[in-house]
C-alpha cells in the first residue's frame, strides 16, 4: 500500500535539457563534465528562478541548506572542439578589449586562445527533488511553475523546459527499511560514505556550495564582484549510479528510504545517503 508521507516541504521537478556541460574542474587537458548536474548548479538555477542570486531576498544560508536528489541522465554524450580565451579580460582606454596584455582580436591571438576538447551532455531527462523550508519551497514552485525568464542549467546557453512541478503532498510516497540491496531505477548521486560491497562505481568530487566573497563579506549583488572578490567552493565526493542497479549494501543495521510514484516511474532516495 503506497502512503503519502511526504510533507509540503518536499518538491519534484520534472525537465528536459537539450544539450549540457558541467564542468569537472579537475579536468585540465579536457574539458569532463559530470553526468549530472551537481548541487551547486541546480542551487543556481532555483536562485535565478528567483531573482535572488546573492541572497538578498531569502538568508543566503537557507540556499544552501535545501537538500537536494538528483536522478535521472542523457541520451548519449559527444565531444565539442572549441577555442578557449584565457586570462582575465580587460577594456584599454582606447576602448579596445585586451586579455594579457595584448588585443583579444588581432595581433598575437594565437597566445589567448587554447584548442580544448569538450565534453558535452545530449537530451537530458531530469527529475530532480528539493527539501528544504516550506516557504522557501513555495517560492521555488512558484518561480517555476510561470518563470519570468529562460531557464538555464550549467552554461547560460543550456536551456532546461520544465515539465513538471509537484509539492510532497501532491505525490505517491512511502517509506521502506532495506539491509542487504536495493535497486536503483534511475542514475543518482550517493554521499560516498555509503558502505557498498562490490564498490563499482564512479566517485566525483562534486562542487555542493559556492559563495563569493570581499574579505568576510558576502557578495550581495554582481557589481560587488571584482578582481580581489574570492570564490569560495565547497565539495562532497559522490558515488554515481547507472540505470537499474543493484546496490550490495554492506550494513549491519536496517537504512531507512522514500519511495516516490510519480505516473510510471518510480525513485528511490536513502535517508542518510540520497541527499546532499
Amino acid at each position: 500500500m503506497v502512503v503519502n508521507c511526504m510533507p509540503a516541504n518536499t518538491l519534484f521537478i520534472e525537465l528536459f535539457q537539450p544539450f549540457a556541460q558541467f564542468r569537472n574542474p579537475f579536468t585540465f587537458y579536457y574539458a569532463q563534465t559530470f553526468p549530472l548536474p551537481p548541487k551547486s548548479t541546480i542551487i543556481g538555477m532555483l536562485q535565478n528562478a528567483c531573482d535572488d542570486w546573492y541572497g538578498n531576498k531569502y538568508d543566503v544560508e537557507k540556499w544552501w541548506n535545501l537538500k537536494v536528489s538528483i536522478h535521472g541522465g542523457f541520451e548519449s554524450t559527444f565531444w565539442n572542439y572549441q577555442s578557449l580565451i584565457k586570462g582575465d579580460i580587460e577594456i584599454s582606454k582606447e576602448g579596445k578589449l585586451i586579455n594579457q596584455k595584448l588585443p583579444l582580436y588581432g595581433e598575437g591571438i594565437t597566445s589567448q586562445r587554447t584548442p580544448v576538447f569538450q565534453q558535452e551532455l545530449f537530451n537530458g531527462h531530469l527529475y530532480i527533488f528539493i527539501k528544504g523550508e516550506e516557504q522557501l519551497i513555495a517560492k521555488i514552485k512558484e518561480a517555476l511553475e510561470k518563470p519570468s525568464k529562460v531557464l538555464t542549467l550549467g552554461r547560460s546557453e543550456d536551456v532546461v523546459f520544465i515539465k513538471k512541478v509537484m509539492l510532497g503532498e501532491e505525490m505517491n510516497a512511502e517509506r521502506k527499511n532495506v539491509k542487504g540491496n536495493i535497486v536503483l531505477a534511475f542514475p543518482t548521486y550517493l554521499v560516498n560514505k555509503l558502505p557498498i560491497r562490490a564498490a563499482k562505481y564512479p566517485v566525483y568530487s562534486i562542487p555542493v556550495k559556492i559563495c563569493f566573497k570581499n574579505g568576510n563579506q558576502l557578495v550581495k549583488h554582481k557589481a560587488e564582484i571584482n578582481k580581489q572578490t574570492d570564490r569560495e567552493v565547497e565539495f562532497e565526493t559522490v558515488v554515481y549510479t547507472g540505470y537499474d542497479y543493484n546496490l550490495l549494501l554492506n550494513l549491519e543495521r536496517e537504512v531507512s528510504y522514500e519511495v516516490f510514484l510519480i505516473e510510471d516511474k518510480k525513485f528511490k532516495i536513502l535517508d542518510e545517503y540520497g541527499w546532499l
